[in-house]
């Protein structure tokens, strides 16, 4: 949710949540969705319990000493022909990403997922300065259709069923042409396909977050199962990366490690479809990628929290699995919360 987005009762909000059949309904599947895959994730895995302690260590070990990693990440980056941006808060990192984009005169951006996207209410400030954003991670083009933040981390659509998604890709595509009611789910992934590959290949700068960055190489990596980010980084001219501080791990193989856990946690998947690595602008001879590589790394009140008694929140690796068993957040869904991060964190 974007930070102008107006403060709500949680108590009313969560009320009007538990009577909402529909959304009751959504709700419903993620006991055998998350909680009951990631269990039989959990078994297949004997050594879960030294990784998750071995995770625990590496984020331990970069917090304490995170500024010194920070700056070889920076200068692995401009090794590469990269650009770091250090912004204080939520405005330094929107003027930032409108700068990189007002001076590659981009006026169509794709965007893949991105939670500090929307922390820092990225949409509107493009918006607001004549640059067009389009989503292209399937749930958050339903959102940006619907004009509503997400409900979960890694399931921003989970609070919809697909008869509401039919009739948001029903208003939203009029525009081009589309009058029928789709029925099916490949019915609407086609259909979205059709529209979104026009967006890719006449987009001017992609936007991704990172689920990690690696301090020894000087790479964002990203994470998923739609292949939309592959697309975000490698055909604009302009690659953008918007990540938060404590993002940070020092070395590929301590990065391999959260990996192990990341995919388990979150989906119960061994490794996700897509694990991309992106550093630095294409090199002579590249087939593909973009000219320009931008990292916005924000802070936006991290470094306070890590002398603070909420240090050990900037461990979270954002698998949701806290949100997936909490008996709150599977009572109400996130709109509730009215927070960007909604749940127990």
């Amino acid at each position: 949710m974007s930070t102008a987005e107006p403060q709500r009762n949680f108590a009313a909000a969560a009320r009007q949540a538990l009577g909402d059949d529909v959304l009751q309904n959504a709700l419903a599947n993620i006991p055998a969705g998350f909680q009951e895959k990631r269990r039989n994730a959990k078994a297949r895995l004997p050594e879960w319990d030294a990784l998750v302690e071995a995770a625990t260590g590496i984020k331990n070990r970069t917090l304490d000493d995170l500024d010194r990693h920070l700056e070889t990440f920076e200068a692995r980056v401009a090794e590469q022909g990269g650009h770091v941006h250090w912004c204080r808060d939520a405005a330094e990192a929107r003027a930032a990403v409108v700068e990189i984009c007002g001076d590659a005169k981009a006026k169509l951006v794709l965007k893949s997922k991105s939670m500090i996207a929307e922390e820092i209410g990225l949409n509107a400030a493009l918006e607001a300065n004549g640059i067009e954003p389009v989503e292209t991670d399937m749930g958050e083009y339903v959102l940006q259709l619907r004009a509503e933040p997400p409900s979960h981390i890694i399931a921003p659509i989970i609070h919809l069923n697909r008869g509401q998604i039919a009739e948001s890709f029903l208003e939203g595509h009029r525009k081009y042409g589309k009058t029928e009611r789709l029925e099916s789910a490949r019915e609407l992934l086609n259909e979205a396909r059709e529209i979104l590959r026009g967006k890719f290949l006449a987009a001017d700068a992609g936007i991704t977050g990172a689920n990690l960055l690696v301090a020894e190489t000087g790479h964002a990596v990203i994470v998923t199962n739609e292949g939309n980010a592959d697309l975000t980084v490698t055909l604009p001219r302009v690659h953008i990366v918007v990540a938060s501080i404590e993002k940070l791990v020092p070395t590929l193989p301590e990065a391999w490690t959260i990996l192990r856990l990341l995919a388990r946690s979150a989906t119960g998947q061994d490794i996700t479809a897509y694990t991309t690595f992106a550093g630095g602008p294409k090199r002579a001879g590249d087939a593909d990628g973009p000219e320009e590589f931008h990292v916005v790394l924000l802070d936006n009140g991290r470094s306070k929290m890590l002398a603070s008694p909420f240090r050990d929140m900037l461990r979270c690796i954002r698998c949701a699995a806290c949100m997936n068993h909490c008996p709150v957040y599977t009572s109400i869904g996130g709109h509730a919360y009215a927070s960007v991060y909604p749940g127990p964190m």
